[in-house]
């Protein structure tokens, strides 16, 4: 184990280690790149049916049942079954990442949505508000806390998971999971996974170092 860790920490501070075109600065901007760009696509997606079944109160059973979708969702089974679909290229990636993140935002902005309370929602109807006024100006603002803490999940899970690129031969800091495991090379592998363990954990700190800043005159959300 001694030697496991100790040729980790050469694998990881070694300056051959960082440069080239295989280096852990271009897996690890690939990396962000996918997780970031799955998961803008998913909120752009996600937001608006939360919002919708949140204010209108119908189709509460797609929230729910979409949570336990996500926890369920065979992510490398779909990766597998879009790439049979559409050949080689980066979409099998994209879509199942989006399908991973779509259920967390979803489930939150609704809940956000439902935790807002309805004398609130009434007096701004008694006052003449129109219902789009209504659900931008009183209730995503109220909602936007717990909005945020799934997109934040979303994020960290698709962080944790977009190295299955590297198992349809694309780039990110699955490569070196992929490859040391092809070499039966268990540093490499584990320092694959460390690398990706230590992006999420710094994301999940900072998002919730903003979340905490944005909203630090409210109470503290609830996931």
């Amino acid at each position: 184990m001694y030697e496991l860790l100790k040729g980790l920490g050469s694998w990881l501070v070694g300056s051959e280690q960082w440069t080239g075109s295989d280096g852990i600065g271009l897996r690890l901007a690939e990396h962000l790149q996918y997780s970031l760009l799955a998961t803008l696509v998913a909120a752009a997606i996600a937001l608006p049916i939360g919002l919708l079944i949140g204010h209108t109160g119908r189709g509460a059973f797609v929230a729910i049942n979409l949570s336990s979708f996500g926890r369920a969702l065979p992510t490398v089974g779909l990766v597998v079954l879009v790439f049979l679909a559409s050949g080689l290229s980066m979409w099998p990636v994209y879509i199942a990442l989006v399908a991973l993140a779509v259920p967390s935002i979803v489930t939150n902005t609704y809940a956000g949505m439902t935790a807002v309370d309805p004398e609130v929602r009434d007096a701004a109807r008694g006052q003449g508000m129109r219902w789009y006024q209504v659900l931008f100006q009183v209730e995503l603002p109220l909602a936007l806390p717990l909005i945020m803490t799934g997109l934040r999940l979303a994020l960290i899970q698709v962080v944790a998971t977009a190295t299955i690129a590297a198992y349809v031969s694309f780039g990110g800091l699955g490569r070196y999971v992929f490859d040391g495991l092809a070499q039966r090379d268990l540093v490499q592998v584990l320092g694959g996974a460390v690398l990706v363990a230590l992006v999420a954990v710094v994301l999940d700190l900072a998002l919730s170092a903003l979340q905490r800043f944005l909203f630090r005159h409210r109470p503290a959300p609830q996931s």
